[in-house]
C-alpha cells in the first residue's frame, strides 16, 4: 500500500511539474488573450455594423473586416500560444 501511494504521488508531482509554465510564458500567453480577446470584439462590432448597414456593399465590407478580425485573433492566438511553449520548452 505504502509503494501504491508514493507511486501515486510521484505521478501526481511529475503532472503538475511538466505542466508548469514559467512566468515570461504565461505572460506571453496572458498578453496573446487579451490581443485576440480585443481582436474578437472588433470583430463582432464589425459584424453588428454590417447587420445595420444601409446598403448591401457596405454590410459586404463590414463582414469581411469582422472575418478578417476573427482570424487575425486565432492567428494572434496561435502565435502566443506556440512562443509560450517555445519559453517553456527553453526553460526545462
Amino acid at each position: 500500500m505504502k509503494k501504491l501511494v508514493f507511486v501515486l504521488a510521484a505521478a501526481g508531482l511529475m503532472s503538475v511539474a511538466a505542466c508548469h509554465k514559467t512566468d515570461q510564458a504565461a505572460a506571453v500567453e496572458n498578453a496573446g488573450d487579451n490581443a485576440a480577446a480585443a481582436l474578437e470584439n472588433q470583430g463582432d462590432m464589425l459584424a453588428n455594423a454590417a447587420d445595420n448597414a444601409a446598403t448591401a456593399t457596405a454590410a459586404n465590407t463590414l463582414e469581411n473586416a469582422s472575418d478578417a478580425a476573427h482570424n487575425a485573433a486565432e492567428s494572434v492566438k496561435a502565435s502566443a500560444d506556440n512562443k509560450a511553449a517555445a519559453i517553456d520548452n527553453a526553460a526545462h
